[in-house]
């Protein structure tokens, strides 16, 4: 049987920005927020924010979390607030900023954090708290309401919304107008992928000037370093690649939100939900990376990636382990976090890319439910 990859990335092929090398050539400006990293940026304000806030470039979402962190975490504290259902490189973020990771559970239907945790943690560790970094789990629109009051009483809040950028509510994109801070990945495997990159955004343009400036070693106008930075310019190649995705991106939210759907409509053909089978609760218009579902409770979710690795399909288990349980965090306190182990014994994650046929999507879903009999 043919091989169905887990995720098959598909950047714009070269024919979509050659125009763009061009004008790189014919500036010869290759980095430092060059011609195309300004027009990209200008066009995702414009287009995606409607001109409110600000926003910058980072060369990778790593680093801009890192900067995000360093730039807005308060003096003296120690503790950054994040789930455990996440990315490991949240807490790795932290701790290169210095502070100590500590983990919070996540709700049963949306796995996002839990709320009424973070204001446990908060009355427990006080000033303590540095800085607060929600998830917006696989790219759901994560109510920041609650999160701005946060940031609004002086609670740093950065928001890790990976793989949210196109992501919409009633008030359109993610994050626009939040007076936090907004971190979005532009990797090759998110539905913007460019290869390596990172948007941060916030309504507060003085934030994003203080990142932006951090992000090319603190320097003033004048290159005298002020203040602790690194290089986190995104090159002019890259930008070309993100311009030359941003002419093409309603497109590729439009498949990949028709591929959710097909599968939506083979898992109701084959009753899976009647037999067990649970999807995240999400909210808003979402570009899917992948799909996202807990298996079964007597099934393990390991012995069905197994399962489907034997039947030429490869699957995910995010995040499984979480962060709590992973070797280099273990020090770490967290709250009590029963939701978060009970979801990654579950958690299951199946392919979704751009391609992807009916026919490839039928033979994952019959497969599944051939396991489950």
């Amino acid at each position: 049987m043919k091989f169905i990859p887990f995720l098959k990335p598909n950047i714009v092929k070269k024919e979509a920005y050659l125009k763009y090398l061009a004008q790189i050539d014919e500036a010869r400006l290759y980095s430092n927020f060059g011609p195309l990293n300004s027009i990209f940026e200008k066009r995702v304000l414009s287009e995606y924010f409607n001109d409110l806030g600000a926003i910058t470039t980072i060369n990778n979402a790593t680093t801009a979390l890192i900067l995000a962190i360093s730039v807005t975490k308060r003096p003296d504290a120690k503790y950054a607030l994040m789930p455990s259902f996440t990315f490991a490189a949240t807490p790795l973020a932290a701790m290169w900023c210095g502070l100590k990771p500590y983990f919070i559970d996540i709700h049963e239907d949306n796995w996002c954090m839990n709320e009424k945790q973070v204001d446990h943690a908060l009355e427990k560790l006080g000033d303590q708290v540095a800085v607060i970094i929600p998830y917006a789990t696989f790219g759901t629109c994560l109510d920041l309401t609650y999160y701005d009051k946060l940031q609004h009483s002086k609670v740093p809040v950065i928001v890790d919304a990976a793989p949210a950028f196109g992501t919409s509510g009633n008030n359109g994109q993610l994050g626009k107008e939040f007076s936090g801070i907004i971190v979005f990945s532009l990797h090759a495997t998110k539905p913007f992928g460019i290869g390596e990159g990172a948007l941060v955004y916030s309504n507060r343009s003085e934030i994003i000037a203080q990142i932006r400036r951090a992000s090319n070693f603190g320097f003033s106008d004048g290159r005298e370093c002020l203040f602790q930075g690194l290089n986190g310019k995104l090159s002019e190649y890259s930008a070309a690649i993100a311009l030359a995705t941003l002419d093409e991106f309603p497109q590729k939210v439009h498949k990949r939100n028709t591929l959710h759907k097909i599968y939506c409509e083979h898992f109701k053909k084959n009753n899976f939900f009647e037999k067990g089978w649970v999807m995240q609760k999400t909210s808003g218009k979402i570009p899917y990376q992948f799909i996202s579902v807990l298996g079964p409770k007597k099934l393990s979710n390991l012995d069905i990636v197994r399962y489907l690795k034997d039947n030429t399909i490869q699957s995910r288990t995010y995040f499984s382990p979480p962060c709590h349980k992973q070797q280099s965090f273990l020090r770490y306190p967290h709250s009590e976090i029963t939701v978060t182990e009970k979801i990654t014994q579950r958690i299951l994650n199946l392919p979704l890319w751009e391609e992807m046929s009916e026919i490839e999507i039928s033979r994952i879903v019959s497969t599944l439910n051939k396991m489950g009999r």
